[in-house]
């Protein structure tokens, strides 16, 4: 899955591998930048290396939550409604430029994000599983947006940024996509059942009780910081762990290390953090203090009583 990204997103490891993480932890995915660097076509990458159904929704201001989830549909001819499935009812949503919808639109996605079900006039609706929402978002400086509610940020497992490609990386891409389409050879490596088989590889990984105080240490630790308003959720300490066992099953470890938890940080914690108007004012931003959190928090040291993972 890794290569198939990166032959369509060139120059971008470390953006592909936690996408992957996100993916196999159960998670949902947040890409935040401004347009054109690729935002969409890693969600679309990401979409056509597995095979199972996939949904895009291009959000818009005069979206409607109908629109996402299904409207029932009143048949004269036998007297009964039937209910039309929206685009959130398949295993992979891509959502493009989330932000540009209505609050009211984008809290149509809590209830599927969170419980892998939605409901409609009363009647509750299973999604397909895996179900994974990758969504898209402008910085909210720009024209036409409206901010995440914190509600809609902390069911997102990461958020990610995805910047400008190094000069290499974007020669590379050019000579690439030159001549022909970037997803011309890119092909299903795998199919949602197995998606589902290897989450539950991942939940199987051994993490040491050191390892999980170091999430909590982390997480805690965010909540008693004088520059946030608001620190991170128990939610944000479920989804790092969970994180982390898949970048250590990736990785080909039973086991999770401190180092997993220290790579996935940033992109777990930072976007539900909100920092007080004293932090904005001296430059820095939500990464910032997470990584300054990363700075000041002990790593656990193995412990040679502690119980060893075992081998499978």
């Amino acid at each position: 899955m890794r290569s198939g990204i990166e032959s369509v997103v060139t120059g971008r490891p470390d953006l592909v591998n936690v996408t992957v993480a996100v993916l196999l932890a159960q998670g949902h995915l947040l890409l935040e930048d401004v347009p054109g660097v690729g935002k969409t076509t890693l969600a679309k990458a990401l979409a056509r290396t597995i095979d199972c159904q996939v949904g895009r929704i291009q959000f818009t201001p005069d979206l409607l939550p109908s629109d996402l989830t299904g409207v029932n549909i009143y048949r004269a001819a036998d007297h009964r409604f039937e209910f039309r499935r929206g685009p959130v009812f398949a295993n992979i949503v891509i959502g493009d430029e989330i932000n540009r919808a209505s609050p009211k639109t984008q809290s149509a996605l809590l209830e599927c994000m969170e419980e892998g079900q939605t409901t409609v006039d009363g009647t509750t609706h299973a999604l397909p599983r895996p179900f994974l929402v990758v969504a898209t978002q402008n910085p909210v400086e720009m024209e036409g947006t409206y901010p995440l509610p914190e509600a809609q940020r902390d069911r997102f497992m990461a958020r990610l940024t995805v910047g400008y490609p190094d000069l290499d990386a974007e020669i590379l891409m050019l000579e690439r996509q030159e001549a022909e389409d970037p997803f011309a050879h890119l092909r299903p490596v795998t199919t949602g059942d197995a998606i589902l088989r290897f989450a539950a590889v991942v939940r199987s990984v051994y993490a040491a009780p050191a390892v999980k105080r170091y999430v909590l240490d982390l997480v805690t630790a965010t909540r008693q910081h004088p520059g946030l308003r608001l620190g991170a959720s128990p939610r944000a300490s479920l989804q790092l762990l969970r994180a982390a066992k898949a970048l250590a099953a990736m990785s080909g470890r039973d086991h999770v290390l401190p180092d997993d938890v220290q790579y996935l940080a940033v992109p777990v914690l930072a976007h539900r953090l909100v920092i007080t108007t004293e932090t904005r004012l001296a430059g820095l931003d939500a990464p910032a203090v997470v990584s300054a959190i990363l700075a000041q928090t002990p790593v656990p040291a193995r412990e040679p009583s502690e119980r060893q993972p075992e081998r499978r």
